[in-house]
């Protein structure tokens, strides 16, 4: 199973539990499209509750291969639609997010725009020593970092904010 499938179980694992009920065709379809076995099958139906017997599925699922997510979420078309549904676009939401590098996508609209002095004032208060790094990545130069440097030597966050008035003025 996909990671990040593994990690959408992980996340709704407690709202699953509740809303999912196991003695239905669910184990069944997975048992038939062999995701699970006998010995699974046994082990979630020895759980006492149904909310026990959830979680013991959603304790297997990860280890059962590429296909399980997907046989998983055909489970679900039939009785459970709005569970299907939620998965689905859950997943198509943290997709929007994350870029296939692994880094968060920018909206279009929002990497056209200039900042803000408030929003570039907010970013200066949440960088740390990688400021530099960032600069350098804008398009200014050693000595434009520098010079920002020895002007606010008793604050990082006026050296940081003084290298984006530069890029600003530059660059922005």
């Amino acid at each position: 199973m996909d990671s990040r499938h593994k990690q959408l179980l992980r996340k709704r694992r407690v709202e699953l539990s509740n809303q999912l009920v196991i003695d239905s065709t669910v184990v069944q379809y997975l048992y038939q499209e062999s995701i699970l076995t006998e010995s699974h099958l046994e082990e979630i139906r020895s759980q006492v509750t149904n909310k026990k017997k959830t979680l013991a599925l959603l304790d297997i699922l990860p280890t059962r291969g590429p296909r399980a997510f997907e046989t998983f979420l055909q489970s679900l078309k039939e009785d459970f639609p709005w569970i299907r549904a939620n998965l689905l676009q859950a997943l198509e939401i943290e997709e929007s997010e994350v870029s296939p590098a692994g880094q968060l996508k920018i909206p279009e609209q929002l990497l056209n725009t200039v900042p803000s002095d408030k929003q570039l004032n907010k970013l200066s208060s949440r960088l740390g020593s990688e400021w530099e790094t960032l600069a350098l990545e804008l398009g200014l130069s050693t000595n434009d970092i520098y010079r920002c440097k020895v002007n606010h030597c008793y604050s990082v966050q006026s050296q940081i904010m003084a290298a984006f008035v530069l890029w600003k003025q530059g660059f922005g």
